[in-house]
């Protein structure tokens, strides 16, 4: 089975139990209702982007469903977790992309975008044989990626929130939902 759509989602839970937190993170991500599968980084060729909205309507409950999944939590009052996925998509449709996933503390939704980025972006250029310095800022290997003319685009999604309450769970989630393709 290969996928022919896939969407980004990302939410936020809260709760005494980390569970029931995670769970809130789903329904605030619009999954809830799905059996995910977590699965590596490969973005099928020829897989379009589509809606959240448009996914989901794709989609039955109870589903078991692909995802590149990111997930982090902590009931430590005041501390910041993230969760980030980032994408970088060929030029050439027919080739696969990349998918990343990050999942931290402490980091901004900035800083946790970039790096994403930089993670899908650079393990899809050294597929395609461009030549870049890994240890480079992710600005410098953009510039070499975009000369390069075989990366198309670089996107994220990040959830990321504040633990508000001492002993209670915040847990963000940040993922790219595959849609099978139907008979």
């Amino acid at each position: 089975m290969i996928p022919t759509k896939f969407f980004f989602t990302k939410g936020v839970g809260r709760h005494s139990k980390e569970l029931q937190s995670f769970e809130f993170a789903l329904r605030d991500a619009g999954v809830e209702t799905l059996n995910l599968v977590a699965v590596s980084s490969i973005m099928p060729a020829h897989c379009e982007e589509i809606t959240p909205e448009e996914g989901m309507k794709l989609l039955t409950a109870g589903e078991i469903t692909f995802v590149v999944i990111a997930r982090q939590a902590s009931d430590e009052k005041g501390r910041r977790v993230n969760a980030g996925i980032g994408c970088a998509k060929p030029k050439d449709k027919a080739h696969y992309g990349y998918l990343s996933e990050l999942h931290c503390f402490g980091k901004t939704q900035e800083d946790v975008e970039e790096e994403v980025e930089d993670l899908a972006a650079s393990m899809l250029a050294s597929t395609l044989g461009i030549p870049f310095n890994i240890d480079a800022a992710w600005d410098e290997k953009r510039q070499i990626f975009n000369m390069s003319d075989m990366i198309v685009e670089t996107k994220s999604t990040v959830s990321s929130a504040l633990v508000e309450k001492d002993k209670e769970f915040t847990t963000v989630v940040a993922m790219a939902v595959f849609i099978p393709p139907k008979p």
